[in-house]
């Protein structure tokens, strides 16, 4: 079922249901235990235009930066690993978000959490969903993030375009999730994360 979703049903689905806990899509197989991963908080983040049926709802995306030794050029969520300083999974967000993009953590509500996505590269990402508010200025951490875009949420949310692919990694095949929007390729645990936001926003609608 493809969802379009205002602001106004974004918050109240937010409201209305806790998402399901441990839910892990789009990364299978095995991997370490939860205790030995390290921690790590992305943002989701939804701008909350206000075009009529949530047609004008993006969602922001970086492209990691070339040079990085892990997961160079990929398409993620603004995040990092947790701080000692963080006082919860929504500072490190939005401490991280502020660091590689330039966004201004007034410009964010947060809407909830998604459950924690385990990866077999060893972390433990608590996802929270965010709405953020235009005006806005974006600027990228050249060390960190190579561009920085947006894509509609309702396509995010269409489950037509939520595509099963599979890879051989270390000898052995691995399945995934992945959503190609014009020449963007989101797949893996980014996508992994979209799947569990939409089932999360269809089962508390």
């Amino acid at each position: 079922m493809k969802l379009v979703l205002t602001v106004e049903e974004l918050r109240r689905r937010f409201a209305a249901a806790a998402p399901a806990a441990g839910t892990l899509y789009g990364d299978e197989g095995t991997r370490p235990g939860r205790e030995t991963l390290t921690p790590a908080s992305v943002l989701i983040p939804i701008v909350g235009r206000g075009a009529a049926g949530g047609s004008g709802l993006t969602v922001i995306f970086t492209r990691r930066a070339a040079h990085l030794k892990d997961h160079s050029g990929q398409v993620s969520f603004p995040g990092g690993r947790v701080a000692t300083r963080d006082p919860s999974p929504e500072a490190t967000a939005l401490r991280e978000s502020h660091e590689e993009i330039g966004l201004d953590a007034a410009r964010v509500e947060i809407l909830g959490r998604l459950p924690e996505y385990h990866t077999r590269t060893g972390y433990r990402i608590t996802p929270v969903v965010g709405l953020v508010a235009p005006p806005f200025e974006l600027r990228a951490d050249a060390g960190e993030v190579d561009e920085i875009f947006e894509v509609p949420l309702a396509f995010l949310l269409d489950p037509a375009n939520h595509q099963r692919q599979s890879r051989e990694w270390q000898g052995e095949l691995r399945w995934f999730f992945a959503m190609s929007y014009e020449d963007r390729y989101i797949w893996g645990a980014t996508a992994g994360m979209l799947v569990n936001l939409y089932r999360h926003l269809r089962r508390s609608g």
